[in-house]
């Protein structure tokens, strides 16, 4: 019953999509459509995972999710550079880390069964990348505290580490898929989809989420008016959310039905890609924009970045999930929402 209700409600992505462009619809109204209707669609990114997972194993497959998932926050960035909202860009990709690593793993330890076996290995080393990505984003986040964080000389310092972010991104990860391509698995369900299917389905998915997404960014501010809250809180906690539903809604679904393996590769990975991916890709593109984007986060956003890698590495060094932990991640991340609420703007 549940799934003829998902797939009912996809209708909602190209009729919220349609009005934005044929009808004078009040943006506070399109905002909560275009959300609404990315709870359907991360459902069938979340299908099309695990249908690929049979195929390709949890951590390729983890990996697919996150790449797939993480292209609407790539749109939702370069949309926002181009409107010169560069606290929101900031916002979201700091807060899409700090959401998938604490909120997401969180919720899918809650659902998904108590003790199951995690890939150790994988998820501390994705881990470490999202580490090093604060690390290495020290120096533009110190310049952004020692006058105009969206000076020209703040954006200079911000593309050699944008560059290193790649190539340590692209190295790690290649090695991680390699290793994961030789791991055995077990032969895909009688009834999984094919891998053609899937993939085509995730892409199809993908293009879809884009366009809702753009929605949201266009209705983003009348939104914040609405519920009073700051620019920043909405970036950080609202957007980050919203525009990475797709993957947060996939990682739960899989929790939910057992697989924790590929469940947890998707958070964690996810978290990784954001910051050395997605996080450099921005900046760098953001070059032929009328305003480049420095990498000068605000010290909450990497703090908080910081202490949920500290917090998770130690949950998973035992290799299993726990039911406890889950609620605890999902205590920090609203403790964490509340402190970015009080922040305000910088």
């Amino acid at each position: 019953m549940a799934r003829r209700i998902l797939w009912a409600l996809l209708a909602l992505a190209p009729a919220t999509v349609a009005l934005s462009y044929l009808a004078n619809v009040d943006d506070t109204v399109m905002f909560v459509l275009a959300g609404a209707a990315l709870i359907p669609l991360a459902w069938l990114i979340g299908e099309a995972t695990e249908h690929a997972a049979e195929h390709t194993g949890p951590g390729i497959g983890g990996f697919l999710n996150a790449s797939f998932g993480n292209a609407p926050e790539l749109i939702i960035a370069l949309l926002a550079i181009n409107d010169g909202l560069p606290q929101v860009v900031r916002g979201s990709l700091a807060g899409s880390v700090i959401s998938n690593i604490l909120l997401v793993f969180g919720v899918a330890q809650i659902v998904g069964p108590d003790k199951a076996a995690l890939d150790r290995r994988s998820l501390l080393t994705q881990l470490g990348l999202c580490g090093a990505a604060v690390l290495a984003m020290l120096v533009p986040i110190v310049l952004g505290y020692t006058g105009d964080p969206e000076r020209h000389t703040a954006v200079v310092a911000s593309i050699p580490v944008s560059v290193l972010l790649l190539v340590l991104y692209l190295t790690v990860t290649g090695r991680n898929l390699s290793r994961h391509r030789h791991t055995a698995r077990a032969d895909p369900a009688a009834d999984a989809w094919s891998l053609p299917t899937a993939l085509l389905t995730l892409g199809a998915s993908t293009v879809v989420t884009a366009f809702v997404s753009e929605v949201l960014v266009h209705s983003l501010n009348s939104f914040a008016h609405a519920v009073g809250a700051s620019e920043f809180f909405i970036a950080v906690v609202i957007v980050a959310i919203v525009g990475n539903a797709a993957e947060h809604g996939g990682a739960i679904v899989i929790a939910r039905a057992g697989k924790m393996k590929l469940a947890s590769e998707i958070a964690i990975s996810s978290s990784a890609q954001v910051a050395l991916l997605v996080t450099p890709v921005v900046m760098l593109l953001s070059l032929f924009f009328a305003h480049p984007l420095p990498l000068t986060f605000r010290w909450e956003e990497a703090g908080a970045m910081a202490g949920a890698v500290v917090v998770v590495g130690l949950m998973v060094r035992d290799a299993r999930s726990r039911r406890y932990e889950g609620w605890l991640l999902l205590v920090t991340y609203i403790a964490v929402a509340v402190g970015f609420f009080l922040a305000g703007n910088r």
